[in-house]
């Protein structure tokens, strides 16, 4: 077995097979040059024409990994590459978590967007998990993939720590005597291995990139990155003390995760904050996309495109629209009827809620409580005209 937390783990995988080279057809009778050539124009024409008339394709993802619970099947997971699929059969415990951890972020994607147009919607059923949205190279893709990545290195770092993983267990870099502000300090208790979580993911979740070797790759791997760094940017160090008296003449640290919330709302903020960037001309950097944008630097979100407005049901972009989501009538912000409902207006319709109030425990271990009725106007976006409807889809 390999040593746990070592870099050989992660990226070790079986060697690759290689292709027959195909057999040569044997050449047939000699053409003249001209018919010859007007038989490939004939074959080409046809392929450009259909090439051209093809809608983009969505492409399928590890993402879906987060739908399918226990029933991880890497043969039966859509969307991954050879070595994700290498990765997947050699340590199948590992993509539970992959798949917990894939869950985890879409409900803080969901949380950080609840308020805005774009709520981080998935599709039921779909191996694409966000649909034709993720083709556009926006500020939204940028988020997802970093909250994406974010997401498996926390979610394999908390397994590793808690003893869920054959392969790895508490960080075995924390050991000896360390200091801080406060003083020295042993290193002790059971640090969480961000080491191996982050090794992992990027094996894994940078894989498909890697082998594409695009500007839409360059930004993916780019936000991966962003995101992985997210989580060990929140590690903090927990201490407890010894001594006479509960004095902290000596104390006992470890390193641990924060809550998940945190790498979210910083994610959230580095997506306010995202940078426009074009691709430089041998593909292998950023440059700014305009004159007098700033520079990207290693801890932005970038992208390429500008987002759509969400307003209306857009097929081609990926949009639901905003028709039927609720609104705040007050609000001038996001969450606002006017921003929310692009305005188009609102339908106000009072509901009736029944809640659970003035609870009280009686002995023995019994907690009784009241039900209480409350009337309030709910808010929601009116659909658009039908003809604004049709010139979107």
């Amino acid at each position: 077995m390999l040593k746990p937390g070592s870099a050989e783990e992660a990226a070790q995988l079986p060697p690759r097979r290689t292709r027959a080279p195909v057999p040569a057809l044997a050449p047939g009778p000699a053409a003249p040059d001209g018919s010859r050539a007007s038989a490939r124009l004939g074959l080409v024409c046809p392929l450009l024409l259909l090439l051209l008339t093809l809608p983009a394709r969505v492409d399928t993802s590890w993402w879906y990994i987060g739908a399918l619970g226990a029933r991880v099947i890497c043969d039966n997971i859509p969307g991954l590459v050879s070595r994700q699929r290498q990765l997947c059969q050699r340590y199948p415990d590992i993509m539970r978590s992959v798949g917990e951890g894939a869950r985890e972020w879409i409900r803080e994607c969901q949380h950080q967007f609840r308020h805005h147009r774009w709520n981080c919607t998935t599709l039921d059923r779909d191996h694409t998990v966000f649909g034709r949205v993720m083709l556009r190279s926006s500020r939204e893709a940028a988020f997802v993939y970093a909250i994406s990545s974010a997401g498996v290195v926390h979610a394999i770092t908390r397994a590793c720590s808690q003893g869920e993983l054959s392969v790895c267990s508490c960080d075995p870099y924390t050991r000896g005597r360390h200091h801080d502000q406060r003083g020295d300090f042993d290193w002790g208790g059971c640090s969480d291995n961000i080491h191996y979580g982050v090794r992992f993911a990027k094996a894994f979740v940078d894989a498909k990139e890697k082998r594409l070797k695009d500007a839409r790759a360059l930004m993916n791997l780019h936000n991966n990155r962003c995101g992985r760094t997210a989580v060990r940017r929140f590690l903090k160090l927990e201490c407890k003390c010894h001594g006479v008296s509960g004095s902290c003449t000596l104390r006992t640290c470890w390193r641990a995760l924060s809550d998940f919330r945190r790498t979210g709302d910083y994610l959230r903020r580095r997506y306010d904050g995202a940078v426009q960037v074009t691709a430089t001309q041998d593909g292998a950097n950023f440059t700014a996309a305009r004159q007098g944008y700033r520079r990207a630097t290693r801890t932005d979100l970038v992208y390429f495109d500008n987002s759509p407005d969400y307003c209306v049901l857009d097929k081609a972009a990926g949009s639901l629209g905003t028709a039927g989501r609720v609104c705040s009538k007050t609000s001038k912000g996001t969450d606002g009827c006017e921003i929310m409902c692009c305005g188009r207006g609102y339908d106000t319709t009072r509901v009736t809620r029944v809640t659970q109030c003035e609870c009280k425990f009686h002995w023995c271990c019994a907690v009784r409580c009241k039900e209480c009725r409350n009337t309030v106007d709910v808010h929601t976006c009116k659909a658009p005209k039908k003809a604004e409807w049709l010139d979107q889809t």
